[in-house]
């Protein structure tokens, strides 16, 4: 039931940490893991931290650029710790599991930089920012523990999926429904938007301010479909024809 769910580290820069999230992975039936420029990997240290876990470091996918690691994902979380100006919907590690096991498309769960997390150009990618509760007063977590977390609670909650029979949970599964479009397809809608919006004199590429990372938010909320970004797109078209005339 987990086998859609992808695991990306991105920018990790101790390899014993890639290891040791392969092992948390394993333990909780995770197999499919994402690296975006590690520093060091193949290696040594993360296949010894693996401990038998080496068959997922052996498959990982690595990556030059984040973006190129999402694709083909259609949902996509971002775990971090830090708080942002600009608000992003928030759910706990089991409330993401529940939306990550409910849909039949790929999922990817990123995990940031040691010292510095995700960075917001990152973040803009996700659709809901994953925050571990942890003691106000002292909140860093090992990457490596927080893969071991959320991969408890798709776990968990895959296992209490199986033991149910409730016809809501089969109906939100069924794979002919609509799904939310890919990361590719968003952020070629993306491109596409800030073009119009510089063409119709909107957005003024000079003075962009947050305009965009605004949209984002607000169309990562709402989770378009193909269909949707087809529409929008047509109409995006339609407006850069009427400059043109």
């Amino acid at each position: 039931m987990q086998s859609h769910i992808q695991i990306i580290l991105v920018g990790i820069t101790h390899p014993g940490n890639i290891g040791a999230a392969a092992r948390a992975m394993k333990t909780m039936g995770l197999s499919q893991l994402r690296l975006v420029q590690p520093k060091y990997f193949p290696s040594a240290e993360a296949t010894a931290r693996a401990s038998g876990a080496d068959d997922l470091l052996i498959n990982a996918q690595v990556f030059d650029n984040f973006e190129d690691s999402l694709q083909d994902c259609h949902l996509i979380l971002g775990v971090s710790a830090r708080q942002r100006t600009i608000a992003w919907p928030v759910l706990t590690p089991r409330a993401a599991a529940e939306k990550a096991l409910a849909l039949p498309g790929k999922v990817a769960v990123v995990f940031g930089r040691e010292q510095s997390g995700l960075t917001n150009q990152e973040l803009d990618h996700c659709h809901y920012l994953v925050q571990i509760p942890t003691h106000p007063t002292f909140r860093s977590l090992n990457v490596a523990s927080a893969v071991q977390i959320l991969a408890y609670e798709l776990h968990s909650q895959s296992e209490a999926l199986k033991a149910t029979d409730d016809e809501h949970y089969l109906i939100k599964n069924n794979p002919s429904l609509p799904q939310p479009a890919s990361a590719l397809a968003m952020a070629q809608f993306y491109e596409h938007l800030e073009q119009t919006l510089i063409d119709i004199a909107f957005l003024d590429p000079q003075n962009p301010r947050q305009l965009m990372r605004h949209l984002h938010r607000l169309f990562n909320r709402v989770q378009l479909t193909d269909s949707e970004i087809n529409i929008l797109r047509g109409i995006l078209t339609a407006a850069q024809r009427l400059t043109d005339n």
